[in-house]
């Protein structure tokens, strides 16, 4: 039953994504560009998705399982430190030269884009290091 409710959030998802033109690099890119041709509607697909998550949120935070029955799993972090400041960077910049952030560009290679290949390809890739670096440490501190 998870799973059956995990593929139709996924297909809801992806089907936002492309209604709003977050699977469009183009749009993307042209939200980004504040200082050019700016094209502000993508603040408001980010407006609602805040709105949402802000609701679902809260009501998560008052439970200790899903309505599914599964254990929720909310952030333990209570604030930025080096390594999400770091990470955000790098999203940004990644953002900005490619106009993909992971989910639209998951949905943008099922619609067969060739750019979104590449970026999915890299960022599988970054993911990869990233693991292999994180093992690497744990290790050598564990070995400490």
């Amino acid at each position: 039953m998870a799973n059956l409710f995990a593929l139709l959030a996924g297909a809801l998802l992806g089907i936002g994504l492309i209604v709003s033109g977050m699977a469009n690099p183009a749009k993307v890119l042209g939200f980004l560009d504040v200082s050019g041709a700016w094209d502000p509607s993508l603040a408001f697909v980010m407006g609602g998705a805040i709105l949402v998550g802000a609701f679902a949120f809260t009501f998560a935070r008052k439970r200790t399982v899903s309505l599914l029955g599964l254990q929720m799993r909310m952030p333990a972090a209570t604030g930025p430190d080096q390594r999400l400041v770091a990470g955000s960077l790098l999203f940004g910049i990644g953002w900005g030269i490619a106009g993909f952030c992971p989910g639209p560009a998951l949905v943008a290679l099922g619609m067969g884009e060739q750019k979104a290949m590449v970026f999915v390809a890299a960022m599988l890739l970054g993911m990869g290091l990233f693991e292999l670096l994180e093992r690497r440490d744990v290790n050598r501190t564990a070995t400490a």
